[in-house]
């Protein structure tokens, strides 16, 4: 180890006395010192500004252009739903209001409701008995393909969130590149509020009148 070591000294200082001094290679402007470490400079990208604002441009148009299309998907998914009801049950609730405590605990609401109690939870085409005996009950009935209804409904359900989440994020995406495009004017701004995962970041420009 010791003699590898006396080698490379030896060829390190045979290298230094052969060395050119008028010799020029490019890390000569690339790099400086700095507490004593070499760092090389980083070469700047050749980059107009008004290049720049082109590609914020370009972006935007992109990325808009992926939101409106979520836009007409949520849309779709939304009409889609209106024919998926299948667990026949509304957001809204059903209130009956009693005068006492007996009329609670007598209270059945099949017949309330003048209907089977088959068709108690259904929101929508729930006959009462005189109309079942003219007629025969429409739409679905059986238990599992209602199962089945409601299981491609709460799926459907779960796509519809995703898209709107996505849709959203997508805007706040387009409005963050329009903050950057606006801060490459040489115009005279003020940070007001910081930038968040949900917000861009809002500065406060000098007011200029334009011709």
């Amino acid at each position: 180890d010791y003699h590898k070591k006396q080698n490379a000294l030896r060829a390190l200082q045979k290298k230094a006395l052969d060395k050119n001094p008028d010799e020029f290679y490019f890390k000569m402007i690339r790099a400086q010192l700095q507490d004593g470490v070499h760092i090389i400079k980083q070469p700047k990208d050749e980059v107009t500004p008004e290049q720049v604002k082109l590609m914020r441009t370009q972006d935007i148009k992109y990325v808009e252009m992926k939101r409106v299309a979520e836009v007409k998907k949520i849309e779709r998914l939304k009409s889609e739903l209106h024919l998926l009801d299948a667990e026949g049950k509304s957001p809204n609730k059903h209130l009956f209001f009693f005068d006492t405590k007996k009329e609670v605990k007598e209270f059945d609401i099949a017949t309330h409701l003048d209907t089977v109690p088959e068709l108690v939870d259904r929101a929508y085409n729930r006959p009462t008995i005189a109309t079942l005996q003219k007629e025969t009950l429409k739409g679905a009935t059986d238990p599992a393909y209602l199962k089945k209804l409601a299981q491609q409904r709460k799926n459907q359900y779960d796509l519809l969130k995703q898209r709107i989440e996505r849709e959203k994020a997508m805007f706040v995406i387009a409005q963050k590149i329009q903050t950057r495009k606006d801060l490459l004017d040489k115009t005279h701004k003020v940070k007001v509020k910081k930038e968040t995962t949900n917000s861009p970041a809002i500065y406060k420009f000098k007011f200029q009148r334009k011709r």
